[in-house]
């Protein structure tokens, strides 16, 4: 069991950058503990939502939580589904502009073009295909998650620097 709480890698670090590399072997001790240090870092930092990548470690692995927090108190409720390899399908072409922010880049909220349903491919955590639709928030956690895998973050998707704000600004105007 860990004693601290682990370490959120911020932007600017280097695995933020890479592309992922999938899982193989779900037997693998140091597999599942990824699997809970991801889940407890998530709960501690009100997350709705995180990537392997966050903790230093490049693999596909993502937890989508959708849960009202003091980050997200209007998010729906869903039970934590940690997804394995991931990949998704467009279910509704229909883009939408929504408020996100990122355990690995504090402080400022930004305005992020995202599809507004997808439909999940995974495995679990003892490797068995699963398949979701997502829609709205919980569509853009993935979404948001998925990027993550990728080497990307939220800021990338931005359409302009004007859709950007410090988070205390975002919790006066906008959240309130």
């Amino acid at each position: 069991m860990m004693s601290e709480k682990p370490e959120i890698v911020q932007l600017g670090a280097e695995v933020l950058r890479q592309k992922a590399r999938p899982i193989d072997d779900f037997t693998c001790a140091k597999f599942h503990a990824l699997l809970s240090v991801l889940q407890n870092a998530m709960l501690e930092s009100n997350g709705v939502g995180i990537a392997a990548p966050q903790l230093g470690a490049s693999r596909q692995v993502i937890i989508v939580a959708s849960r009202p927090t003091a980050r997200y108190p209007k998010a729906p409720e869903m039970a934590p589904v940690a997804m394995v390899n991931p990949r998704f399908r467009i279910v509704d072409d229909n883009v939408v502009k929504d408020w996100e922010g990122c355990l690995s880049v504090p402080g400022i909220r930004a305005l992020v073009p995202r599809y507004r349903s997808v439909r999940v491919d995974y495995q679990d955590a003892h490797g068995r295909p699963g398949r979701m639709i997502l829609e709205d928030f919980p569509a853009r956690v993935f979404q948001h998650e998925y990027d993550h895998l990728q080497g990307l973050v939220y800021l990338d998707r931005v359409e302009t620097n004007q859709d950007i704000i410090s988070e205390s600004e975002f919790f006066k105007r906008i959240a309130a």
